[in-house]
């Protein structure tokens, strides 16, 4: 499946990330794609782009069409709250709209990125690509026949285009219909773009769920060297290195996404594991930012000058330092009496001075909900006594079910998703093989 992979750096022009983010001048869809290829081919233009975009958050009265540029340059950051802020704040244009709707992606607010998707569209975008994107957010809500239904309406070259190609094939992978299909579908997307991160990530699902580990992590590799950073294809290659042993290689995948997105908890909980899991020298470099983040979360919250709600709030609520507040989410804390938007941003911009934000570690607290067995038939309770061996998983999804203590279908429904891929080794491919074994029982993970 996998085909070598040519690249030219050397060819494309030179880009000037800081004027383009800084100077008021047309920036549009190319741009945005001169800034995502200069820094895929060389990732020292990140810093410069995160610099740009940090002397643009600091300038006063912003302009509409600045604050759409700042928010779409916040998106590629991957800051994707500021972002909707921002293009919020912007002039309505297309381009807003557009990267609105991928921002609204990335928060996995579906229904939020198809309305503007369709706004993109009336505002004069691409409105073939803003069907591929309504596409993509009709599937992730689970409704993938209309997410057909929309890629059966498009017709001319927009059918030979790597997205298209993508949207199809993963849609057709997400009916479960004919796997063939989408395979083929995705190696055409990589014919038509040999980087194109989706199809990629596409066909290192099938070489893994096949056990052609060689093939995956070179499909993976390819994936996750585009920017932004395919997650998906980071955090499973990171898995595969785990499987064969290379543990340092799977601590620079977690860190590539911490790089980008420094509140991925995720990202750190998967970092941690793969730490304690190697036998090898811990990287310096890599021991000092841990002993640093240590040191930053022990610090007591009374160290900083608060008002007076924002301190009684914090000590009813129990929390006592900064790794106190990493561990709240702010609707806990919005949650609690007399806290209101005036306290949380104050709370907010005291974490971003030492490089923190709110629930970057909220993880770590989260537990299982219980079920009520008061509520439940016999014939339900017995279901849910059955061991979990009945599912006949397979070897990575059974490690996981040892690790979290998870002996019957009970106790595997108290988990979300998300939950049990929080778990080491354990990835999408897992997950689905999780969700098809408890759907031939008529059973669901928590919250589907």
């Amino acid at each position: 499946m996998s085909q070598s992979m040519t690249t030219s750096a050397e060819s494309k022009p030179t880009v000037d990330i800081k004027q383009m983010v800084l100077i008021d001048s047309v920036f549009g869809p190319k741009e945005v794609q001169q800034i995502a290829d200069a820094i895929a081919a060389d990732l020292n233009q990140y810093r410069l782009l995160r610099e740009a975009v940090g002397e643009l958050e600091l300038k006063e009265e912003l302009s509409h069409a600045s604050m759409v540029r700042l928010g779409t340059c916040q998106y590629l950051l991957g800051r994707y709250r500021r972002a909707v802020e921002s293009l919020q704040k912007g002039d309505g244009g297309a381009l807003a709209h557009y990267y609105l709707a991928k921002a609204w992606i990335a928060l996995q607010e579906y229904q939020r990125a198809f309305d503007s998707y369709t706004a993109a569209q009336k505002a004069g975008y691409d409105p073939d690509y803003c069907a591929l994107g309504q596409a993509e957010a009709l599937r992730l809500m689970g409704k993938p026949t209309e997410a057909l239904e929309i890629l059966d309406r498009l017709s001319g070259a927009i059918e030979e285009t790597a997205e298209y190609l993508f949207q199809r094939g993963a849609t057709i992978a997400a009916l479960g219909v004919n796997a063939a299909e989408a395979v083929a579908l995705y190696e055409r997307a990589v014919e038509a773009d040999p980087n194109h991160p989706g199809a990629l990530f596409g066909l290192a699902m099938e070489n893994d769920r096949r056990g052609n580990d060689e093939d995956a992590i070179n499909l993976y590799k390819r994936s996750a060297a585009r920017f932004p950073p395919h997650l998906g294809a980071l955090f499973n290659l990171g898995v595969l290195y785990e499987d064969h042993g290379q543990y340092e290689l799977a601590v620079q995948c977690y860190q590539r996404i911490l790089d980008a997105y420094p509140n991925h908890d995720r990202a750190w909980l998967f970092l941690r594991d793969a730490q304690a899991s190697s036998s090898m020298f811990v990287d310096e470099d890599i021991q000092k930012r841990r002993d640093r983040l240590s040191q930053i979360l022990s610090i007591p919250v009374s160290d900083f000058e608060l008002s007076v709600r924002s301190r009684n709030c914090l000590q009813k609520m129990g929390i006592m330092t900064l790794g106190d507040l990493c561990r709240t989410t702010e609707q806990q804390l919005l949650a609690s009496k007399n806290f209101g938007e005036t306290s949380l941003q104050e709370i907010r911009e005291m974490l971003a001075s030492k490089g923190l934000s709110l629930g970057m570690f909220a993880s770590e607290k989260r537990a299982p909900e219980p079920l009520k067995p008061e509520v439940l038939s016999p014939d339900q309770q017995a279901l849910l006594g059955r061991p979990v061996t009945d599912l006949n998983l397979s070897v990575r999804a059974r490690k996981c079910m040892i690790r979290l203590g998870i002996n019957t279908l009970g106790d595997l429904i108290r988990y979300s998703g998300d939950e049990l891929l929080e778990c080491k080794n354990f990835g999408v491919t897992s997950l689905n093989e999780v969700r098809e074994k408890l759907r031939q029982f008529g059973l669901k993970l928590r919250g589907e």
